[in-house]
């Protein structure tokens, strides 16, 4: 995505619905150019186009998700997809900074094997044959697009890999990782327990939520990467805990 559809999605996302015409305006481009630009946006899933405007994705849809703070999400999928080798198996949980990652290896010609819980990341790289992805099968939660519950984990326990890549909803300093859903913690916990290394995906924001399920503490997390917005107070507590932090730059 080029700078100027960073600018315009940002600008959406903000108004919740705006004129092309004024968009284009915004921007100082044709409205010609910006009627292209907001079909390869609507394309992805990022956005929608109705009457002469654009709007925002509805809430409870995974799209809407994934357009938030979308620069700072590409970035970390950026640092967490260099840590991934050509012909490597991974295990990928779920979540939009995930979905980011995966689209960053498969544009990246990497030659990688992804198991994921997420019917949405399959789908949303289903066009690039270099990636093969293995889908597990189980209960599913139409919301976030998974599978979870005993037939997942039963699945899990046929696979263990170097490295599993997943997203978090809320952060304790007590305690360490949330989740918003009992079933998905759970199935979380099984990956875990089938991969060597534990890395998490999420923005700063998630570090001032409060979610209800834990998902995972201190000592099963090996690194977190995330924008440099994130607390001073989280980053020594992190550091105490000898979790790794990489930390990537915004303009905030």
């Amino acid at each position: 995505m080029n700078k100027r559809n960073e600018q315009l999605l940002q600008i959406v996302n903000q108004r919740k619905k705006i004129e092309v015409n004024e968009l284009a305006d915004l921007l100082q481009v044709s409205k010609v150019t910006i009627r292209k630009d907001l079909t390869q946006l609507e394309d992805r899933g990022l956005l929608q186009r109705q009457h002469g405007f654009a709007i925002i994705n509805n809430p409870n849809d995974l799209k809407f998700r994934l357009a938030q703070n979308y620069d700072t999400k590409r970035q970390i999928a950026k640092v967490a997809a260099a840590k991934v080798q050509d012909n490597e198996t991974i295990m990928i949980e779920s979540g939009s900074t995930c979905a980011l990652m995966a689209e960053e290896l498969a544009q990246a010609d990497k030659h990688v094997t992804i198991i994921t819980i997420s019917f949405f990341i399959a789908n949303y790289i289903r066009n690039y044959p270099n990636i093969n992805v293995n889908v597990l099968g189980g209960e599913y939660q139409a919301d976030s697009q998974v599978a979870v519950g005993p037939l997942t984990k039963a699945m899990l326990a046929n696979f263990h890999t170097n490295k599993l890549f997943l997203g978090t909803d809320g952060f304790d300093a007590q305690f360490g990782f949330y989740s918003n859903d009992i079933m998905r913690a759970d199935t979380v916990q099984a990956m875990v327990a089938n991969a060597e290394n534990t890395i998490i995906l999420t923005d700063s924001r998630k570090f001032n939520a409060k979610s209800t399920v834990r998902q995972l503490a201190f000592n099963q997390v090996d690194t977190v990467i995330t924008d440099d917005q994130v607390a001073a107070n989280v980053r020594e507590l992190l550091r105490q805990e000898q979790v790794h932090l990489e930390l990537v730059h915004t303009d905030a």
